[in-house]
């Protein structure tokens, strides 16, 4: 792991989900750029002081010349946006997989050269782009695919937070330091923190890619150096209409996040509020609510591989979390041994990555210039 030492925002999260399934183990870590809270984080976690290192580029260079069994398998990034790139340069580089927090990158430049990297090399490479781990989102994504509900027609998006209707950069709060910080988190604050979540989360249901946005990025609290609300009009491939919201001074607002994809058909509609559950709605017939906590046999085989509790019992972020480390643990295990991955699981890739940061960069064009229909640029 790089980063994800004490005090860590998401680091933990990483943790519990890598180990959910107890397929993956934490062997070593460069956990901090301070040497002291790097050793003192390894032993809080139990990790051999040897495998404590004191940068990422000790530890993928030490790592790389250890015998194959012994030297880590891949390398997890968990570090402020600024630092994704060059740990996850040199991991594969140096032939390890990469599975890193999102955006993929700083910038856009640096995103391609990842992708150009995976290419060369074929070696795994992941998002948490989390939300598109939860068993009813996968059952979402395959009646759509189905064509259960018909040609699609429309889109909505919402993610509203409330935690920076205050000015609380301003009293050294750690997460709100460096997310409304250009230098440390890119070019958008609310739209690169949680609606690339959104117009991922959007994608990956509908199957469909965004192709141009019109957005306005606004700064509501005063003296704010990055903007904390987002309203995005979409336009998917074939011309379907969508709408994404994403706000962090929604006062009250937890992760509220939702989505609604209508079809010709019928339409679906998945809250992160109550995340067991995808409501259907035809249009000739009864509404239906399909949920995960119960005798779910009717569910379709892609939300049925990535379901863990008993039935009765909640599925929840954790959970989601682990599907993607372990689809993608799955994933490395399938290069290593030249078999096929099962399509049942699967996590964002590097294409994802590459994606979201074109959209990043078309959103704040699109606002820029005020408020115009901007088309992204193809990342082929």
């Amino acid at each position: 792991m790089v980063g994800g030492g004490q005090g860590a925002f998401i680091g933990a999260i990483h943790r519990i989900a890598a180990n959910l399934d107890g397929q993956i183990e934490l062997v070593c870590g460069a956990f901090s750029s301070n040497p002291e809270k790097c050793i003192a984080t390894g032993e809080e976690l139990f990790i051999p002081s040897n495998r404590c290192y004191a940068s990422y580029q000790d530890m993928i260079t030490k790592e790389a010349v250890l015998p194959e069994g012994e030297r880590m398998d891949f390398v997890s990034i968990v570090t402020p946006n600024h630092l994704h790139f060059a740990p996850a340069k040199a991991a594969l580089d140096n032939g390890f997989p990469v599975i890193i927090d999102k955006p993929i990158s700083f910038t856009t430049q640096e995103a391609l050269e990842l992708k150009a990297l995976v290419d060369k090399t074929t070696l795994p490479f992941a998002l948490t782009y989390t939300y598109s781990g939860y068993p009813m989102i996968k059952q979402a994504k395959g009646m759509i695919k189905k064509g259960e509900l018909g040609k699609i027609t429309k889109i909505t998006v919402e993610y509203p937070q409330g935690w920076l209707t205050d000015k609380i950069e301003d009293s050294d709060q750690k997460q709100a330091s460096w997310r409304t910080d250009p230098k440390r988190s890119g070019k958008s604050g609310s739209y690169g923190d949680i609606g690339t979540h959104a117009a991922n989360l959007a994608e990956y249901v509908s199957g469909l890619k965004i192709d141009k946005v019109l957005s306005q990025l606004s700064k509501v609290v005063e003296g704010r150096l990055l903007d904390d609300d987002a309203n995005v009009l979409l336009e998917f491939e074939g011309g379907v209409p969508g709408v994404l919201m994403a706000s962090q001074i929604s006062a009250g607002e937890e992760n509220g996040l939702k989505i609604r994809v209508y079809g010709k058909k019928g339409s679906i509609e998945w809250s992160h509020a109550d995340n067991n559950s995808l409501l259907v709605k035809w249009l000739d017939r009864p509404n239906q609510i399909l949920r995960a906590g119960v005798d779910n046999a009717y569910l379709l085989p892609e939300a049925l591989a990535n379901l863990r509790t008993p039935s009765g019992h909640p599925e929840g972020y954790l959970e989601a979390f682990a599907n993607i480390y372990r689809n993608f643990g799955t994933a490395i295990r399938a290069h290593n041994t030249g078999e096929n991955i099962d399509p049942t699981l699967d996590f964002p890739t590097v294409d994802d990555g590459v994606h979201g940061m074109l959209l990043i960069d078309a959103v704040v064009e699109s606002s820029e210039k005020g408020n115009i229909w901007v088309k992204l640029i193809t990342n082929n």
